[in-house]
């Protein structure tokens, strides 16, 4: 079975001549065939295994995670490094996900601290939750989403777009008068923020090229991707990045109607978005961690109110649009397993961070593919014959017992693990799941 990326090598300008040879197309073809079973339930030649790294490539390579977010090349050359050495079944797109230090900056990001840029040079992503959207503003963006997000968003979340708020409101221009409202393009502040734009653009750009380049190697060497984009819940698009923690938790009770006409609206959004960046991409598989399902943060009667229809409805559009869901459910969901259930067998693959995976298989076995979920605290500070140990137990358990199951850390390869354990994952799982 020929994966995504057959025959597309070329349609992306790269920066690497290696073509594929029949070995490396055989083993990629085996690698993909081997996830595919998974996703449609029948059984792989052996079980496969998934590789996520964020900020360990830097310890693998010897490189604070500042040189890894702003040094294309090097980042480059240990990703490469790192999938050649260990040979995932199926890799993020890691390049992407670690270099992205230059377009971050250039835009004046202002959602995210990363290494070098708020926080220190060694640590990690940092989230900055705040009131992104009011609660006032819940009709402003009902009524035109993208008026708002040019006048009121933007220029709230990055620097580059400071100036977009004195736009006019664009559906109002027809006919002639489109003449008169193009007036508001040659504002200073407008115009300061149009040439921003494009040279954040450009960064973006030479990073998005960069990424291409790579994973059109990766696949020429024989290495599929995991998959090539991600996207979100609506609920957790809302709580996250428009009103923040404390906000989305008062909403629940105080603007009910709001939420849902919203939760609506942006379902309809970022499904469409999603299709086609999917489609566009040439991988089928979507990537889409979850934040806020965990059985700790709402209740039961909040998650099947709020958060779960418009997402069950999102999978399946997707999924009729022949894309392949990677829900990653965060922290322990074991009280939500009887209701995601609810969803077309063998067109999906759940993700596990902490939620017990025996218990999932025996809850959803028969629905989807599971990944993950070896301890991220086990993977830090444990010892080989541990990491040895906890692989087995998912093969015994899962795997062995008819499971659809590819091997992963909780969320990806926590940036503390010692190289030895992550070795120590790959040769346990070649040595009880083949």
């Amino acid at each position: 079975m020929a994966g995504p990326g057959q025959g597309r090598l070329m349609e992306t300008p790269t920066m690497t001549d290696t073509v594929q040879t029949p070995e490396a197309k055989a083993a990629y073809d085996a690698r993909w065939a081997r996830v595919m079973d998974c996703v449609q339930l029948r059984r792989p030649d052996r079980m496969p295994i998934g590789m996520q790294p964020t900020f360990w490539l830097a310890k693998y390579g010897g490189m604070t995670c500042r040189e890894l977010m702003y040094d294309y090349e090097r980042t480059a050359a240990v990703a490469e490094r790192a999938i050649l050495e260990f040979e995932p079944d199926c890799h993020s797109p890691m390049f992407l996900a670690s270099a992205s230090g230059r377009a971050l900056e250039a835009m004046d990001f202002k959602q995210l601290q990363w290494p070098g840029h708020g926080v220190g040079d060694n640590q990690p992503f940092q989230y900055l939750d705040r009131e992104y959207m009011k609660a006032d503003e819940y009709d402003e963006f009902l009524e035109d989403p993208t008026g708002f997000y040019f006048r009121k968003y933007l220029p709230r979340v990055a620097g580059v777009f400071e100036g977009l708020d004195e736009l006019p409101t664009l559906p109002g221009m027809y006919y002639t008068r489109l003449v008169m409202g193009s007036r508001a393009f040659a504002k200073p502040a407008v115009r300061q923020a149009l040439e921003r734009m494009v040279t954040a653009g450009e960064e973006a750009e030479r990073l998005f090229n960069r990424h291409m380049a790579f994973e059109n190697k990766m696949t020429a060497l024989g290495y599929p991707a995991s998959y090539m984009f991600s996207s979100i819940s609506p609920y957790d698009y809302i709580a996250d990045y428009f009103r923040g923690a404390k906000q989305i938790m008062t909403d629940l009770f105080r603007r009910k109607d709001k939420l849902h006409q919203m939760l609506e609206k942006v379902r309809i959004i970022i499904t469409r978005t999603t299709i086609e960046a999917v489609k566009a991409s040439g991988n089928p598989f979507v990537f889409i961690p979850t934040h806020w399902a965990p059985d700790s943060f709402m209740s039961d009667q909040q998650f099947m109110t709020f958060w779960w229809p418009p997402f069950r409805q999102m999978l399946l559009d997707l999924i009729a649009a022949d894309i392949i869901p990677i829900p990653m459910w965060e922290s322990d969901c074991t009280k939500r397993l009887e209701h995601i259930a609810d969803i077309p067998a063998g067109k999906c693959i759940y993700w596990f961070e902490r939620t017990d995976m025996v218990k999932a298989f025996e809850v959803l076995g028969d629905v989807v593919a599971l990944r993950g979920n070896l301890s991220p605290s086990m993977m830090t500070t444990g010892q080989p014959h541990e990491v040895d140990a906890a692989v087995k137990h998912l093969v015994d358990n899962v795997f062995n017992k008819g499971g659809s199951l590819i091997l992963d850390c909780a969320f990806g390869i926590p940036d503390e693990t010692p190289v030895e354990n992550v070795r120590a994952m790959f040769d346990a799982a070649r040595k009880y799941g083949g």
